[in-house]
Parts: structure tokens; C-alpha cells; sequence
């Protein structure tokens, strides 16, 4: 990668007689080859393309050197490499491997308009950031931030990516939903402390089915865990439907999501529900002979125990009807540890063990899949000023998510890292140094003979080849 740094030398320990000596002069040398992986979903998927469809580019067209699909793949290419500021671009614009993962023709960049640009083929900082911070109403006539984000078909753009990549409609699909923190370090709008985190903090709604991302929703964390769920599982579930009409839907979350609303909506939708009930001491008394059981087997074992109780239960006041609960009785080492689950599926289908250890615990998964989302990809990188760029900035880390996760789901099958997480992927599949050599027919990368998966590449490669569904041809 060229840059505009002065050449500092670095000596380092001896090796021997010989000295040890680096500068940051090896010409066009970069450290992401492997993005091409990256490049190859994008030419089958069109996830890209299909995400620039849903921005309102008001830019005179004779002045763009960057259209708006060039700068989301820049954007979003580099978050799944592992750069998350829009500052690294500064440097990452000399890139001719990144220029050419852009699809920019010249990656070196030399025919740009302006003298100052030449040899920078990629956008700086400064036009990536039009991509946020573009206000809604923009137009025209706005001086500088013309490109426009509808964020409704955004939304709609994750369902619609989940449902291409299946080329059969499967026969029941779980959605799994949970909320999370997402600390906030500076004066953002929509700033709140929130007492359960102990901080200041966004509260994002995420919905997975498996390991796809279906929605991913900024939040103000003064609200309600559940708040807006409903809204969104029925725009998800209504776009699921013209597909795959006789798809079995469930959706599963913790006790923040059981709520009356949720529970009546998919009785009246015909969608199944397993959620996590709060325990309170009339649940306790009713599962008072469970848990003296288990504690009884404890005892007599040594080992944790369990004992579970299926019966029907309503509350007071907020439940509308008399619903199914699944109650667990457990005594660990440190006590009776009692949990309930309120659920729609009848006991018929799933016994209560069953139901709970099988059905319910499973959506731990999801959690990780968030973790992943936001340790890795940057989706608590929310620093911009108002919420509506924190949330295109949330988006961009879902889509790069997206990419990864079409590689982990095609490429990376039957092979020992097919539930590899997205920095694993990153460190040994697309972090490859190679040499990048342009001619006027090609553009050659000699990648590094000492990498130590070329193997795991090549099956990747082949994988994605052969497997990948052609969604969106050029």
C-alpha cells in the first residue's frame, strides 16, 4: 500500500551478524488479499448493489468520481477486513487491492480528475462521511450531504438478502429476539443512563433467525426492552410470508419480551412463541413440589437436578388469557435455581423438558451472534452526533456481518471452522499479505507462500464457486 508517510527506519534485535531493519517502502504490498473472498459473494449475492438501491444519490453526475455503490462497498468491505474508522481511510484509499475489491477500473488510481487525487483511486474520510450524515430532507440544492438512506427499505433489504440464500423455503424457521447495550461515550442524541447496564448507552433490537440478521434497530435505552417488536416482527413476518406462505414461524425470547402485545399478536397471526417468563412467588408456589424434589435429588447425588411442571397459568391483570407455562425446577450447589417459560406450542409437540432444555435454551446462540456482531464488526462503533447516522453506521456493520455470514454458510461448509467466528474468518481467510502487480490485462496478487491456510482458501474458494446462488447477476 502506498503512502505519503517520510520512510522511518526501524532497527530492531540482531539476528546474529545480521542487523534487522524495516521501513514502510515495499511499494503496493497489502495485507487483505484475501478480501477477494469478499469481492466473489458480492459478484453472485448483489447484497451491495441491492443496499446502494435503497440510497437517493442527488449529486451532480458529471462531478462523481466515487458513485454510491463504490462508497458502500469501501465502507463496508473495509469494516469486514477490520478497519472501523472512517479515518483509516485516509491511508486505506491507496489501496489498489481495495480499489480493486471496489470495482474502481484504474486501481491505481492515476486518472483521477484532480492533481491532488492522482494516485488515491478510493474516497477519503471526507466523501465517505456524506453517506451518514446526509440529513432526510436533503436534495439538490443541499451544498455538500446529497445522498439519501431510506431506511424502510433497508429494513426490508435483510429479509430479503435471508430469503435469496435459501433455495428451498424450509418447514419452520425460530426468530430469535433480544436487546443489548450499546455503551455511548460522548453527547449522541438519544443519550440515557440505563439502570441495569450501569451507563449511558443506545438499547439496539436484534432479530436472528440462525445465525442471519433480520433486523438490527437503534434505540434510545429509555424504553422498554420490547419496545417496537411487534412492529418489526410483523414487517419480517408479513415479507416472509408472500414467499414461503407455509412456513412454520416461532419466535423466542427472553422474559424482556414477554408482553401481552407480543403474545396476542402472534395468537392472531398464526405464529408460535417461546419466551422467558419472570419469576414471582405465585409461579414459585406452584412449582413448590417441583423444586423440593430436586432439591431432594441433590441431595441424595450431589449433582445439580432438575424437575419440570407443565400447567397452564394468567396473570392478574396484564394477560388477556390463560396461556402454557413450562416450569423448571433446579437445585445447584447454591441453591434452588427455578425458571419459567410461557409458550404457545402445545405439550403434544414438545413435552416440557423438551420444550425448555431443546426449544428454549438454544436462542443462547443468538447472544453470540451479537457479540460477535459488536466485538468484531464494529456495531457499537456510534459515536456520530445524531441517531439517524449511528443507525446507517449500525446497518454498514450488519451488511459487512451479512458477507461474513454468506461465507461462513457457502465457503466454509464441511470444514473445521464451518462455525468459525467472524474474526476467525477475518485473521485466516482474508488477512493474507501479497504483492499487487497491475497490468493493463490484469491485476495479479502473489500471496504469501508461508500462509498457513492456502488449503482452507482454495476450499473456500472452490466452495463459494460452485454453491453460491447467482441472485444478482451484473
Amino acid at each position: 500500500m502506498q503512502t505519503q508517510c517520510t520512510k522511518q527506519t526501524f532497527e530492531f534485535q540482531a539476528l546474529g551478524r545480521r542487523e534487522v531493519v524495516a521501513r514502510f517502502d515495499g511499494g503496493p504490498i497489502t495485507s487483505d488479499a484475501g478480501g477477494l473472498l469478499l469481492r466473489e459473494v458480492e459478484q453472485h449475492t448483489g447484497i451491495l448493489r441491492q443496499l446502494a438501491g435503497c440510497f437517493t444519490d442527488h449529486r451532480d453526475e458529471e462531478l462523481i468520481e466515487h458513485s454510491v455503490e463504490e462508497l458502500l462497498r469501501q465502507r463496508i468491505f473495509a469494516l469486514a477486513l477490520g478497519y472501523e474508522d472512517l479515518n483509516d481511510h485516509d491511508q486505506l484509499r491507496h489501496d489498489p487491492l481495495l480499489a480493486t475489491l471496489v470495482g474502481k477500473q484504474n486501481p491505481t488510481g492515476s486518472d483521477r480528475l484532480r492533481e491532488r487525487d492522482r494516485g488515491k483511486a478510493l474516497a477519503g474520510r471526507n466523501t465517505l462521511n456524506r453517506l451518514e450524515l446526509t440529513p432526510r430532507g436533503a436534495d439538490e440544492n443541499s451544498r455538500y450531504k446529497k445522498i439519501v438512506a431510506d431506511g424502510g427499505q433497508i429494513e426490508s433489504l435483510f429479509v430479503a438478502v435471508f430469503l435469496q440464500l435459501h433455495r428451498q423455503p424450509p418447514k419452520r424457521i425460530v426468530l430469535d429476539l433480544d436487546a443489548t447495550d450499546d455503551p455511548i461515550h460522548g453527547d449522541q442524541l438519544g443519550k440515557f443512563f440505563h439502570g441495569y447496564y450501569k451507563s449511558y448507552c443506545y438499547l439496539p433490537l436484534y432479530i436472528f433467525c440462525g445465525d442471519h440478521l433480520l433486523c438490527a434497530k437503534l434505540r434510545p435505552s429509555d424504553i422498554d426492552a420490547a419496545a417496537g417488536s411487534v412492529k418489526q416482527l410483523d414487517h419480517i413476518v408479513k415479507h416472509i410470508r408472500q414467499h414461503w406462505p407455509e412456513v412454520e414461524i416461532v419466535i423466542r425470547g427472553d422474559s424482556g419480551f414477554c408482553r401481552e402485545n407480543i403474545m396476542a399478536w402472534c395468537e392472531a397471526n398464526n405464529v408460535d412463541y417461546i419466551l422467558g417468563l419472570a419469576k414471582n412467588q405465585r409461579l414459585q408456589r406452584i412449582l413448590g413440589k417441583e423444586l423440593h424434589e430436586a432439591k431432594q435429588q441433590f441431595e441424595a447425588t450431589g449433582h445439580a437436578a432438575r424437575v419440570f411442571k407443565d400447567f397452564t397459568y394468567q396473570t392478574r391483570k396484564s394477560w388477556s388469557r390463560t396461556r402454557r407455562v413450562v416450569g423448571k425446577a433446579e437445585h445447584l450447589r447454591k441453591g434452588a435455581n427455578p425458571r419459567f417459560v410461557v409458550t404457545s406450542l402445545s405439550s403434544e409437540e414438545f413435552d416440557a423438558r423438551t420444550l425448555y432444555e431443546q426449544e428454549y435454551c438454544a436462542r443462547g446462540e443468538m447472544e453470540n451472534r451479537i457479540k460477535e456482531q459488536q466485538l468484531y464488526l464494529f456495531a457499537d462503533r456510534t459515536s456520530a452526533g445524531s441517531m439517524r447516522a449511528n443507525q446507517l453506521r449500525l446497518w454498514f456493520s450488519s451488511v459487512a456481518y451479512t458477507l461474513l455470514q454468506v461465507i461462513r454458510q457457502f465457503g466454509l461448509e464441511g470444514t473445521k471452522l464451518a462455525r468459525a467466528r467472524c474474526d476467525t474468518i477475518r485473521l485466516k481467510l482474508l488477512k493474507i499479505g501479497a504483492s499487487v502487480r497491475i497490468t493493463v490485462r490484469r491485476v495479479w496478487l502473489s500471496m504469501a507462500e508461508s500462509c498457513p491456510y492456502q488449503r482452507l482458501f482454495a476450499t473456500v474458494y472452490a466452495n463459494l464457486k460452485r454453491r453460491l446462488p447467482q441472485l444478482a447477476p451484473g
